[in-house]
């Protein structure tokens, strides 16, 4: 399994990704699952992927040469020439769609879904910064304001403190730390999903980024983190009330009158005969 998140916001992108992949308890790989595609002052992009892990290798080989017919009268349509993040998206689709085609048989055959989502994002010349998230048909979906955030692989662990810090207007350094906050839970919980992490932030407008960092157990920053992260819920946890029963003068009883909502119970009744 894999944890993968692309987050997009006014100030620029940023992308986090594990790195394990497992076939059984006995079977812990290590293999990067973010790939960057630039050309300096033109075009900055971002694939992260999860999934079968031979299924998102093959689409990331092929989408480097894949070419989509746009007719006679025009060049096929790839990567590096399209002018919009949508044009590059609907490549990385035909590149999806040309893997099912040619492994999709087999690969059911064996009794193995073809399993594959991605997150790609960047920004090309001439237009504003996009990211997409794409699924194993080949469609995808455009992150906007109000979702401006995706995540692939074992997402449930690392979404909580996504969908309470994060809007559009948070600042790129900030939002960086959230998501390595939301790894760390999902590193925490799932033993599928661990480190290296790769870490990227890209910042509007400059088409390339020396804000890349692979992360591993010596990581300052990360364990740093990682210890006051767990201290402070401890301390906050510890600084709300327990529940008080008997309400009593409490500030915020936790029995309450209500009509409403009844426990359901069965009261055997004196002579009463049990079958």
């Amino acid at each position: 399994m894999t944890y993968c998140v692309g987050i997009r916001l006014d100030a620029g992108l940023v992308f986090v990704s594990d790195s394990r992949t497992n076939a059984g308890l006995d079977q812990i790989s290590t293999y990067r699952k973010m790939m960057i595609y630039e050309r300096p002052d033109d075009r900055f992009m971002v694939l992260l992927s999860a999934g079968n892990l031979s299924i998102s290798q093959s689409v990331r080989e092929i989408l480097q040469v894949e070419k989509l017919d746009r007719g006679a009268h025009e060049q096929p349509l790839t990567i590096w020439n399209a002018t919009s993040m949508f044009d590059a998206t609907r490549v990385l689709g035909s590149a999806v769609r040309r893997v099912y085609a040619e492994d999709g048989p087999s690969l059911q055959a064996a009794g193995i879904d073809f399993n594959a989502s991605m997150i790609f994002g960047g920004q090309i010349k001439g237009e504003a910064m996009r990211m997409f998230m794409v699924y194993a048909a080949g469609n995808s979906i455009e992150a906007t304001r109000e979702t401006c955030f995706y995540q692939i692989g074992e997402s449930k662990y690392g979404k909580p403190i996504l969908d309470r810090v994060l809007n559009p207007g948070t600042p790129l350094d900030e939002a960086a730390k959230c998501a390595l906050v939301s790894m760390d839970s999902t590193v925490k919980s799932n033993l599928s999903v661990g480190l290296p992490v790769d870490l990227l932030v890209y910042r509007e407008g400059m088409f390339r980024s020396d804000e890349h960092v692979c992360i591993d157990d010596d990581n300052p920053y990360f364990n740093m983190m990682r210890n006051t992260w767990g201290q402070r819920l401890h301390e906050v946890f510890e600084g709300i009330d327990d529940p008080r029963w008997d309400g009593g003068d409490a500030e915020h009883p936790l029995m309450v009158r209500s009509t409403r909502y009844e426990p359901m119970r069965k009261i055997k009744h004196p002579g009463e005969r049990i079958v």
